[in-house]
């Protein structure tokens, strides 16, 4: 779903699952069943890895790890540039939104990637907690631009054709999902005043019900965010969106439709990134 005014494509959030299966060839397949004693060893191996990697994380000479004085400033290239990165979590909540990010480009990415949850909750489908939202994100100078944007997104005619009411709200026995989940972030542009950030993500859409003609899909989407400093947090002045990039799809089964819809009700969704 898209998160851009621009329409490339107070609750938010939901939950899902990310698995990921790396592909023993050139092309995914799907592996033969292994005897007790293959997998066993596949186990082993494993654990380890696991074993190597961790020791290989362990920070100096005393197995400590790295304090954060340590570590490298936001920005720097380190010896793992694609490792997961990121300073305690900010503690401020402008409604159910993350705020207070810090003033470096870390707190950037930080805040671009909180938005982006929020910016791509079923929250964005109620008019009333679509503008609790929009507000939370967006600076004061851009406010109504963003607001007249989302709202002619999620239009009346939008959410009849996608199965839902003027509300956002689904048909009697089905469940609406529509989360997104952040899987990096990258600051393209950074000055004191402003950022432009992108985020990468994974998005879950869809109807859950016998009758839907909506089944929940995922899709892979780069949401870059235009930020502006305020003199006390990161504020949205527009964004935009691109489909992809998209990894190959794995083997996995498809769930059934009950399966999902008990998952999403089940599983608490993030309301933090980074």
């Amino acid at each position: 779903m898209s998160l851009g005014d621009d329409n490339d494509d107070d609750g938010f959030g939901g939950s899902g699952q990310t698995r990921t299966r790396l592909p023993e060839g050139d092309t995914p397949r799907r592996a033969p069943a292994r005897s007790s004693r293959s997998l066993i060893t596949v186990v082993g191996v494993v654990v380890l890895l696991l074993a190597a990697i961790a020791f290989a994380n362990r920070g100096g000479g005393n197995g400590d790890a790295p304090t954060r004085d340590q570590a490298k400033p936001p920005g720097t290239a380190s010896e793992a540039a694609t490792a997961a990165t990121g300073v305690p979590p900010v503690t401020g909540r402008t409604g159910n939104i993350p705020s207070g990010f810090a003033h470096d480009q870390q707190g950037a990415q930080s805040a671009a990637s909180n938005y982006a949850v929020a910016l791509g909750s079923d929250g964005m489908f109620n008019a009333e907690r679509r503008d609790a939202i929009v507000r939370s994100v967006a600076d004061d100078s851009t406010l109504e631009q963003l607001q007249s944007g989302f709202a002619a997104d999620y239009s009346p005619g939008f959410l009849k054709q996608i199965g839902l009411d003027p509300n956002g709200n689904a048909p009697a026995g089905a469940t609406f999902v529509n989360r997104t989940v952040p899987v990096g972030a990258k600051v393209k542009n950074f000055t004191a005043a402003a950022a432009e950030v992108d985020v990468w993500c994974v998005g879950l859409f869809g109807l859950t019900g016998e009758s839907s003609t909506k089944p929940v899909t995922s899709g892979w989407f780069t949401v870059t965010f235009k930020l502006t400093w305020n003199g006390a947090d990161w504020k949205v002045l527009s964004t935009t969106q691109k489909t992809g990039p998209t990894p190959v799809p794995g083997d996995n089964p498809v769930s059934g439709s009950d399966e999902i819809a008990d998952v999403v009700n089940e599983f608490g969704g993030f309301t933090y990134a980074r």
